[in-house]
């Protein structure tokens, strides 16, 4: 009688994609979002797919088939810009009323203002929050602080000393094509890949 081995069974990876949707109000943050792009490509595996809030309206489905989202947005008078605030209250009305929900995907979030600090922060934690709305889980940032010592340097990656979240820091009186400085585009890179690497594990998790 002939015997075969059997096949392993192997359990494949489904194709994760990963949304980044932000507003920019001069084109900083653009930059700070393909930056956050790069990073995710940089993971094999993922699919970055980059919109603005502007565009969000019409691709609702593309946002809830996506397993992750990073949400970007210039922070103005120590808050989001306006225009994303009404992304974010449009969410309440598309999103969790007609079933395109996220719950369980994977959220976090960028920002840049003219001034160092310029409560970024502030805008940080209201994309957490607005995450945690709509029961998304929320990835940091996971870098220790740069240039905050005599051997520090502004090249360091997180040279702002942000945790919730990447923040950029951009010259008022320059333009997107020189700022932010390449450090804070680095950190955006950072979280995107960071936050590619965090969805492939709670995919193949769910997968398994």
């Amino acid at each position: 009688m002939n015997m075969t081995t059997p096949t392993p069974q192997t359990t494949s990876t489904p194709g994760v994609r990963i949304a980044i949707v932000f507003h920019s109000g001069y084109g900083h943050t653009a930059r700070q979002a393909q930056a956050v792009k790069e990073g995710v490509a940089q993971v094999e595996g993922t699919e970055p797919l980059l919109m603005t809030v502007e565009e969000a309206p019409s691709r609702w489905n593309d946002l809830a088939s996506a397993d992750a989202i990073i949400f970007g947005a210039p922070t103005y008078v120590a808050s989001a810009s306006a225009q994303f605030k009404a992304f974010q209250e449009a969410t309440s009305n598309v999103v969790m009323a007609k079933g395109l929900g996220w719950k369980d995907k994977i959220a976090a979030g960028f920002t840049n203002s003219g001034s160092r600090s310029g409560d970024k922060l502030s805008t940080l934690m209201q994309m957490a929050l607005f995450a945690a709305q709509h029961g998304m889980h929320w990835v940091n940032l996971a870098l220790p602080p740069g240039n905050c010592s005599s051997t520090g340097s502004e090249e360091d990656l997180n040279r702002l000393g942000f945790w919730l979240g990447a923040a950029a820091q951009s010259n008022t009186d320059q333009g997107a094509d020189l700022v932010p400085p390449e450090a804070d585009l680095a950190t955006a890179r950072h979280l995107g890949e960071r936050v590619a690497h965090t969805t492939l594990q709670f995919v193949r998790g769910r997968v398994h």
